[in-house]
């Protein structure tokens, strides 16, 4: 069925679209069990936990820039905006967001611009364990449980004997209301 035919029954255009991730989804993991091939992603730690994301979402790593701005009224997870080469990137501290601290800034830590022209961001991680490689079958759909809380960020894991990397999916943070409503309203009040 179209979608456009849908426009005007919102809870089924809602099941319709559910349907259609959830078969891009199955298609998604055949295509990592069947394909054979190499995936290379950006492995990252925060804490304790490893994680790796694709490279495609990531433009480009960077040390932590020492001369951000600090934004009023905004979340203690949102470090500041930085001007990278011209252009303006807000500073997330990812590690806070999900709720597991704040990151301490050391000559580890690292900032991972993500691939996206609608939403500038530079996501403050502990540090950057640098390309990590698998076989597309070492993809499996059940994550790993990691300490930190971002399970709806989680989609599967690459594992290679015992290690096992959550596969963080940079989009669905980037899309999250949560993520990109970074005001703080209470301090905003009391302002």
């Amino acid at each position: 069925m179209n979608l456009t035919e849908l426009h005007d029954r919102p809870y089924e255009l809602l099941l319709a679209l559910e349907e259609r991730a959830r078969a891009a989804a199955v298609r998604r993991e055949g295509e990592h069990a069947e394909s054979g091939g190499e995936w290379i992603g950006v492995g990252f730690r925060l804490g304790t936990d490893h994680f790796v994301t694709d490279r495609a979402d990531v433009k480009e790593v960077l040390s932590v820039p020492e001369l951000m701005t600090r934004v009023p009224g905004a979340k203690s997870w949102l470090r500041g905006i930085a001007n990278v080469r011209g252009q303006l990137i807000t500073i997330v501290d990812l590690k806070a967001f999900l709720g597991g601290g704040i990151a301490m800034s050391d000559r580890r830590s690292r900032v991972l611009v993500a691939s996206s022209r609608d939403v500038p961001t530079g996501l403050l991680v502990d540090e950057v364990l640098g390309f990590r490689r698998f076989n597309a079958s070492d993809y499996r759909s059940d994550a790993v449980t990691p300490m930190i809380r971002c399970e709806s960020y989680i989609e599967g894991s690459y594992r290679r004997g015992a290690e096992a990397w959550p596969y963080f999916r940079l989009p669905k943070l980037l899309a999250d209301e949560q993520f990109l409503s970074a005001a703080d309203i209470a301090e905003a009040r009391a302002s």
